[in-house]
């Protein structure tokens, strides 16, 4: 029985890394995992390094919040996000080293 539990345990983490990478797998939401990496910024410094709309980029970052791949703070008029767990941050520093850095 104790292997049963362990491989519901399983399913479940199974199940979060599939939402998860469903959720990284947009261009725009791979770009901003690359770009923040394990550092925090806020909304606005994300916009400047991606290139495109404040709206545009909140409605990304929602998403990932919902999927639990990032976490947010704010202070004052500021909104701060970076990625939520450390098993993430490994994942997102692999992608960025397979593919945010491939022109280096």
């Amino acid at each position: 029985m104790g292997n049963d539990v362990a491989l519901i345990k399983g399913d479940e983490e199974i199940d979060r890394a599939s939402r998860s990478l469903k959720a990284m797998s947009h261009p725009l939401r791979l770009k901003i995992l690359c770009v923040l990496g394990d550092q925090e910024m806020s909304v606005q410094d994300i916009v400047e390094v991606v290139g495109t709309s404040q709206s545009n980029i909140s409605q990304h970052l929602a998403i990932l919040k919902g999927k639990e791949i990032l976490d947010s703070r704010k202070e004052a008029n500021r909104v701060y996000y970076r990625v939520s767990d450390a098993r993430m941050l490994r994942l997102i520093g692999m992608m960025r080293e397979v593919f945010c850095h491939a022109g280096k």
